[in-house]
Parts: C-alpha cells; sequence; structure tokens
C-alpha cells in the first residue's frame, strides 16, 4: 500500500516557508563557496598572523549558518504550533557542546578553541535545519543536484592544475620564490620552506581544497550524489527519460570520477572501492541487510575492533605501518597523539590545540610538526576528550544506522519544483559571481588584457562550468516527477561511509567546504528517511513564557558569538594586516602601534604579540648598531603570548634566541667596558 508522505508544509505559516527557502539557498550558497575558495582548516590557525584573513572568512560563514538556524528556530518556535522532525543529531550536540566548553575551560589557547568550536557547530545546526527544510524530494534532489554539480567545478579545477597551473606555479616560484613565500610567512631555508616546496614540485591536484586528500573526500560525495541521479534516472519510466538525459547524468558522474582519480588520494580512491561494494550490496540485498542491521552492525563493529587492534600490534612491534612513508609518519602522528591522550585523559588538551602539544610528544626521529593526527576518531578525542568523541561519533553514526530501514512507497508531496529550481540555482550562481570576488580578491596588475583574463578564469569560468553541470543534471526532466527510491539513500550512506573511512588515515572531513557538504549529506539522509517512512513531526503549542525565552536565548547566542568569537578575530585580523604592510615599507613605530592595538583587541590571542616579537627581533638582527632595547621589546611580546597561551613552543623558542641575545650583548659590553 502506499503511503502519503508527511507534508508539514501545509501547517507552516507562509512567512515561515518563505523564510525556509531563503535558508535553504543561504545553505547551497554556503556549499557553493567553500567549495569554490581555499578556505583550510583555519580554526587551526587562529593565531598564525598570515591566516587570520582565512579565519575571519570562516567565521563569518559560520556565524551566517548559526544566524539562519536561530531565526529559523525562534520563528518555527514563536508559530502557532512549534512543528519539529527529530533528527538524531540532537543528544549527540548538546554532548558536544558540553565536551567542548569543558575542553575549551581547559584549553591554553582559548581563542582557538572558541573559533574552532563556532567552526564545527555552524554545519551540524545547518543539518539540524536542513531536515525539516528538505520534506519534499524536489528540495532534496536539488541539494544533490548542486554537490553534483560542484563536483564538476572541482574536476575541472584539477584538470587545469594537472595540464596547466601547476607547471606555471613551479616558473613564477623559480624566478622569484619570495613572491610566494613572503604572503604565506614561510621564511626561507626552514622546514616549513621544504614542506611548501615538496607539496609545489609535487604537483597534487587538489582543485579548490588545501590539500588532495581533501579534494578526494568530496570527490567521494558528489561522485556518489551523481551516481545517485544518474540511476534514479535510469528506474524512472520511458515516457519521463530520454537518451540525452541519461548521457547527461553519466558524463557528470564520469567527469567526477576521473577528478577523483587524478587528485591521487589513495584513501579517497580505497574508500569508493569499499563503498561501492556495500553499494552494490545495499542494491542487491537491502531489505535483507535492513532486515539483519544489528547483527551487521555488530560483526562490523567487532571487525573494526580487531582490524585496530591488529594494526597497533604491528605497529608496536615494528614502530612503523605497512604502505610506505606516508603510513609510517602517521604512525609517528598516532603514537605521539596516544601519549597526549593519556595525559589528557578527560577533557583532552582543547579544541584546536593539538598543534600547540604536539610537539611535547613527537618522536625525536620525526621531522613534521602537525596540527592534526590524520585520524578524524583522534583528532576529537585529543581536543575534546572521550565524552567529545562519543557526541560526535553519536551524531554521526545513529542517523545511518537508523537510515538502513525497511521503507515503504511515498507519494511524493507536490511543491513547485520549477520556481523553488530556478531560484535556489540563480541565488547560488549570483553567490559565486558576486561573493567569491570579495573572498579571494586578485591584486589589480595594470594591463587590462591580462586582469580581464585573471577575472574570466578565476571568477567566471567555475560559474560557466557549474551552470553547464547543472544543466545536464535537470534538463529534460522534472524534479518532483518521480520520488526518490532506496537508490538515493543507499549512494548517500555510502558516500557518508566513505568520507568516514578514508578519514581515518587523514584530516580532510574537517576542511570546511568537505565538513559542511559531508552534513548537508546526512541531512539528505534523514530527510529521505523521513520520506520513506512516514511519521509525525514532533508538534507543541508553545506558551508566551516558553517564545521569551526562546528569543532571548538566540539572542544571548547571537551577542555572544559576534562579541566574543568573531569581532575580535575581525579587528585583530584588520590591524595585523596592516602592521605587515607597514613593516613591509619599514614604517617600523606604525606596524607596532597597529600590532599593541591589535593584542588589545582580542585579549585571547597571541597572534599580534608573536609577530610584534618578531618584527623586534628581525629589526635588532638587522642593525648594524645593536639596540637592546629593541630585544627588551620582543621579550616583554614574548613573555606575554607565553601567558595567554603556555602550551605554543614557538613562543618559548623566541624567547631563548631573545636571552641568548641578550646574553652575548651583555658579555659584549663587559668586553668593552674591560
Amino acid at each position: 500500500m502506499i503511503k502519503p508522505a508527511t507534508n508539514s508544509i501545509q501547517r507552516k505559516s507562509k512567512p515561515l516557508v518563505f523564510f525556509e527557502y531563503i535558508a535553504l539557498v543561504i545553505s547551497l550558497s554556503v556549499i557553493a563557496l567553500r567549495t569554490t575558495i581555499t578556505e583550510g582548516l583555519s580554526a587551526q590557525s587562529t593565531n598564525l598572523p598570515f591566516n587570520l584573513s582565512n579565519t575571519t572568512c570562516s567565521l563569518a560563514i559560520s556565524g551566517l549558518l548559526i544566524l539562519s538556524f536561530l531565526i529559523w528556530f525562534v520563528w518555527n518556535f514563536c508559530s502557532r504550533q512549534f512543528l519539529y522532525r527529530p533528527t538524531a543529531i540532537e543528544f549527540g550536540l548538546l554532548l558536544f557542546t558540553i565536551a567542548a566548553v569543558i575542553a575549551g575551560i581547559n584549553a591554553p589557547d582559548k581563542r582557538a578553541a572558541i573559533t574552532d568550536f563556532a567552526c564545527m557547530l555552524a554545519p551540524i545546526l545547518m543539518a539540524v535545519m536542513l531536515v525539516q527544510i528538505l520534506d519534499s524530494h524536489a528540495k532534496i534532489k536539488l541539494i544533490l543536484v548542486v554537490i553534483a554539480a560542484l563536483g564538476v567545478v572541482s574536476a575541472y579545477q584539477a584538470a587545469d592544475q594537472l595540464f596547466t597551473s601547476n607547471k606555471i606555479m613551479i616558473e613564477q616560484y623559480e624566478q622569484n620564490p619570495q613572491s610566494m613565500l613572503t604572503p604565506l610567512g614561510i621564511q626561507a631555508g626552514t622546514l616549513n620552506h621544504f614542506l611548501f616546496e615538496h607539496r609545489i614540485y609535487s604537483r597534487g591536484n587538489r582543485a579548490f581544497f588545501t590539500t588532495r586528500n581533501s579534494a578526494g573526500s568530496f570527490f567521494l560525495l558528489s561522485a556518489f550524489a551523481a551516481i545517485a541521479l544518474l540511476i534514479e534516472k535510469i528506474k524512472t519510466k520511458k515516457s519521463q527519460r530520454s537518451a540525452f538525459s541519461l548521457i547527461a547524468h553519466a558524463i557528470v558522474a564520469a567527469f567526477i570520477l576521473f577528478g577523483l582519480a587524478i587528485t591521487k588520494s589513495k584513501g579517497a580512491i580505497a574508500g569508493l572501492f569499499l563503498t561501492a561494494i556495500i553499494f552494490v550490496a545495499l542494491l542487491r540485498f537491502g531489505n535483507w541487510i535492513k532486515t539483519h542491521k544489528k547483527l551487521i552492525a555488530t560483526v562490523c563493529v567487532l571487525a573494526f575492533v580487531a582490524v585496530a587492534s591488529a594494526v597497533v600490534f604491528y605497529g608496536v612491534t615494528h614502530d612503523k605501518l605497512p604502505g610506505g612513508n606516508s603510513m609510517l609518519v602517521r604512525w609517528q602522528y598516532w603514537t605521539a597523539s596516544a601519549k597526549m591522550f593519556a595525559d589528557h585523559p578527560f577533557a583532552g588538551v582543547g579544541p584546536a590545540n593539538f598543534a600547540n602539544f604536539y610537539s611535547h610528544y613527537k618522536p625525536a626521529a620525526a621531522l613534521e610538526t602537525i596540527s592534526d593526527p590524520h585520524n578524524f576518531p583522534l583528532t576529537i578525542l585529543t581536543q575534546y576528550g572521550p565524552l567529545g568523541l562519543l557526541a560526535f561519533l553519536g551524531m554521526l553514526l545513529v542517523p545511518l544506522y537508523k537510515s538502513l530501514a525497511v521503507s515503504s512507497d511515498t507519494i511524493a508531496p507536490k511543491t513547485d519544483s520549477k520556481k523553488l529550481f530556478a531560484i535556489s540555482i540563480a541565488a547560488t550562481i549570483l553567490a559565486l559571481l558576486l561573493i567569491r570576488p570579495i573572498l579571494i580578491p586578485v591584486a589589480a596588475t595594470g594591463e587590462i588584457a591580462v586582469m580581464v583574463y585573471i577575472v574570466f578564469v578565476l571568477y567566471v569560468t567555475p560559474v560557466v562550468i557549474f551552470t553547464l553541470a547543472v544543466w545536464l543534471l535537470t534538463a529534460k526532466q522534472k524534479l518532483s516527477s518521480a520520488p526518490l527510491s532506496n537508490v538515493t539513500s543507499s549512494a548517500l550512506f555510502c558516500a557518508a561511509l566513505a568520507v568516514l573511512i578514508h578519514n581515518l588515515i587523514d584530516f580532510a572531513i574537517f576542511e570546511p567546504a568537505v565538513y559542511t557538504a559531508f552534513w548537508a549529506v546526512i541531512a539528505c539522509i534523514i530527510a529521505i528517511n523521513y520520506q520513506q517512512n512516514p511519521r509525525p513531526a514532533f508538534a507543541l503549542k508553545t506558551k508566551t513564557v516558553s517564545k521569551v525565552f526562546a528569543f532571548a536565548t538566540a539572542a544571548i547566542i547571537t551577542f555572544a558569538y559576534f562579541n566574543y568569537a568573531f569581532i575580535p578575530v575581525t579587528k585583530t585580523a584588520n590591524k595585523i594586516n596592516l602592521a605587515r604592510h607597514a613593516a613591509s615599507k619599514n614604517q617600523f613605530q606604525k606596524a607596532h602601534e597597529l600590532l599593541n592595538a591589535a593584542a588589545n583587541d582580542d585579549d585571547l590571542s597571541t597572534g599580534a604579540l608573536s609577530l610584534n616579537s618578531k618584527i623586534y627581533l628581525k629589526r635588532y638582527r638587522d642593525m648594524k648598531t645593536k639596540q637592546t632595547g629593541l630585544l627588551l621589546s620582543s621579550r616583554d611580546c614574548s613573555l606575554e603570548a607565553i601567558n595567554r597561551n603556555p602550551a605554543s613552543f614557538k613562543n618559548y623558542q623566541r624567547l631563548t634566541e631573545i636571552y641568548i641575545l641578550l646574553a652575548d650583548s651583555a658579555k659584549t659590553k663587559k668586553e668593552k667596558a674591560d
């Protein structure tokens, strides 16, 4: 018997429904923007002066998602009837928040902790909100179309790097190395310089992401989205499909898989093969697997424990893992992380504080000082503690487990899919055209022809590719004409699982673009489960006192976010950038004044203090007539930085240099006096 899908949209007020359309567009635009800019793990570099602008961007986008969720929640809560679909994320989110607060209080670098939690929280809240909004098959397909189209854009960018831009970048670097090193704050001859050259000459095809593994994780999400759309198209009636649409869908899926292949991300490719087997099994034996999911889940957990135990035993026995140098260094990361957790077993070292502590535990043979253990459970465990890991895994695995339910056929609720689709895609395109140039500006060259070329390649081409991919996925079809089948839920289940498997040996899941798209996929999985197994939403008639409390709570959260997370970092980043510009012109007095003001604007950050100390020290080294006062000023800045973050070894390292120079200066003066 076919059951009608529960359509809560009919019981919502028109203004709320209209805002939900806006929230959906915002979510799509955020995913598109994050996928086409190199945002990076900015939360882990809050106190690196040259990455503060990146952090500001992350906090601005995260603030937009958090604000959208708060407006939606308060609006819905204050309506005549509060309607809410439980997502299986809520309890885990509550525990994760508690763990983050406890870990943040104990963290030495509280600015990094606040930033990291804000960036971790925002996409989860977006997912909770999307579950409420995705109340039709057309809306879910819209999300999948956008993610698949962005996969095509990323594949094009990776292909361009493979055939053209990597070679050009190497030539530019060899002609003028400092032009690339200075903006990144990298000193020639250092380990960071060596790692930068390794990254340049390895010719990694990473699209818009920071690493090829991050690109690989996103390609996993977009590939399964495209494959789901392709198989759904194949399953539709002949009267509702055409040879063109089938070929177009196949081209999109093939191009995304090509993008994944040229990244040469071994972890992502391995994750694809493993989950492809699971995908085929779900398509062939789906009902049997879902009926026996408890037994299968138990076997999988036991198998995971057995494999993990074997890996640990091999690592302890041989002091390395099989798989070449990449696995050798990962064993170094993991053993150091284990020691770190042993010393901080209850709350971890604090969100985004791993880098501060890693140098205390890394093996003597390890060259790199990393910011992440390259294993997502270890990342959460070492920084948020056991409670944080339990909560995070719960938010991920419980919805995935619940999605493995035997589904019934449903009648899709009718929506104006053409209008929704047109507006959503148009708004996403406008965001790419208007906001990307602000987030990734290009310095004027003075030559109009060159600027036109740069603008076309950097800003216009991705939009053209995105539009073309969307057209290929939607031409000659109606988004609402066919309900989603088990194929889509199985494909998205495998997409999420593939990313989790890949990130057992990497940190790509925490890159903002991957992380945001990943939670959008989780939201689609939960929403599809609601479509296939209709059940009424939680309904509550709220009292006036409750409405006032909800509004006040949302206002307090908004105020706290902007005043304690966004504004301090933004003000500091602006002044640090001005200071760096002034220092480059030898306007040192202005630079020091700006950095002092920046340090006062954010009393949790050490970025301005560290840079100030560095400039004082450099001035002392560059001067023929040494001025001890510069060393003393550098010392004072380093001491204050250590006071704010006592775990970071870099400030101690600079302070050691300063004391050695002070001792040499005193010795020289004494020799002259004698």
